[in-house]
């Protein structure tokens, strides 16, 4: 069933809703990149989905009944179905919760995890670039009003459970990060014509709603192009100007900011008490508390460059734009293992990591020679490659509820046993 945010019945997309998308601030780089991808008739380019590496093709929409990969080849997925996805690359476009799987599109639309049926639809449930983030059992969305309003739902049922209204100076809320006790959003601060030049970064109660504190940032900043991450009494932050930011949680002030040499598009992960973030061939930790370097690690040539971090059951994994892997220690820097499987198998280098089974799924950029990559988190050795050969130019992504792997291709969407 498909719902509006407001509860009414929903329809089908809205010629508001064509505008919002147009005058939603997404940069032109980012708009290019989602029209490239995406068939305005909707149809399927290429295939309609299978496994790579010699695993048979999967039917459309229809339960594909899985079985592990042999002989280095993918599995088979367990279904494969269609989905509204729009979505422009971020991690924080596809979760799974509450027994469902998410992509970010229109309408927003929840598939059981094991059966790949729909559960529940949301029209004007997210907008395409904005993240859903899930905190406490509730999926936070940014506002599609633009009224100043965030919205958090039971992701098992669609249903609204959270709502907190920023106030009717601010436009496009949208929730960056959240934590035990708070949601964080950034906003776009209204001039008195209808313009926006300063936006804010405020912290909302996630059990009342209540603002707990707001701070201007600095004017020539963006709304747009943050990732973020709350840990404890900080909360991490990277834009598009190459800031790299910590706000004390309980009252917003800055604790420290540093300018970053590359940012990666803003990736980095935190592990305790550090902040790992790739700078070209330099990978660094600094100290959350007070921005002090604590350890860092170079590539063998200063041409090659350290890819998108992920730190998954105290272990860094992260390649480099010579398609060498890594897993390191967090706390040290000190390597664990490496592997040039990648370059050996001739795949894309990996931009997101989950970990499953003691095996890492790595999704990969838009080039062909990639997908979900299965590699061995003891080893670094690659296992199998699955890629559904649709030609689709949308980047993947993946998440796992543990017993799943989901991966997402443009607009298809595969379950592979684990």
């Amino acid at each position: 069933m498909t719902m509006r945010r407001d509860g009414r019945p929903g329809v089908g997309f809205s010629r508001r809703r064509a505008l919002r998308l147009a005058g939603g601030g997404l940069t032109l780089a980012v708009l290019a990149a989602g029209a490239a991808g995406c068939r305005e008739d909707g149809s399927d380019p290429g295939g309609s989905g299978g496994s790579g590496d010699g695993g048979k093709p999967v039917g459309g929409d229809e339960p594909a009944g899985g079985g592990a990969g042999e002989d280095g080849q993918a599995p088979r997925p367990l279904w494969t179905r269609t989905t509204s996805a729009q979505t422009y690359g971020d991690n924080d476009e596809l979760v799974v919760a509450g027994g469902v799987v998410i992509a970010s599109g229109e309408p927003l639309a929840a598939l059981d995890a094991a059966t790949g049926e729909e559960r529940w639809s949301l029209e004007d449930g997210a907008i395409p670039g904005a993240p859903m983030l899930l905190g406490g059992g509730t999926l936070y969305l940014a506002s599609a009003t633009y009224d100043g309003t965030v919205a958090g739902y039971d992701p098992a049922s669609g249903k609204e459970t959270w709502r907190s209204h920023l106030g009717k100076a601010y436009r496009q809320p949208r929730p960056v990060a959240v934590d035990d006790k708070q949601v964080y959003v950034v906003a776009e601060i209204l001039e008195s014509d209808g313009s926006s030049k300063t936006n804010v970064i405020a912290a909302l109660n996630s059990s009342t709603g209540r603002l707990a504190w707001k701070e201007q940032r600095d004017v020539g900043t963006e709304q747009n192009g943050i990732h973020a991450h709350a840990a404890g009494r900080h909360l991490v932050y990277t834009d598009f100007k190459k800031n790299l930011t910590v706000r004390d949680t309980a009252t917003g002030r800055q604790v420290w900011t540093h300018k970053t040499t590359r940012t990666n598009y803003g990736f980095f992960a935190v592990y305790q008490d550090l902040v790992i973030v790739p700078q070209g061939p330099r990978l660094q930790a600094f100290g959350l508390a007070d921005g002090s370097v604590k350890w860092s690690t170079e590539t063998a040539e200063s041409y090659v460059a350290f890819k998108e971090p992920a730190v998954l059951d105290g272990v860094l994994y992260i390649a480099d734009s010579d398609r060498t892997m890594r897993a390191l220690d967090p706390r040290t820097g000190k390597e664990i293992w490496k592997s040039r499987a990648l370059a050996d198998a001739n795949l894309t280098v990996p931009r997101q990591y989950v970990k499953a089974g003691g095996v890492l799924y790595a999704a990969t950029d838009l080039d062909k020679q990639g997908g979900v990559i299965a590699i061995d988190a003891k080893s670094g050795a690659v296992r199998w490659t699955f890629n559904d050969k649709s030609g689709d130019y949308h980047a993947w992504l993946v998440a796992t509820d543990g017993q799943h792997v989901f991966a997402l291709h443009g607009k298809k969407l595969h379950a592979l046993p684990v």
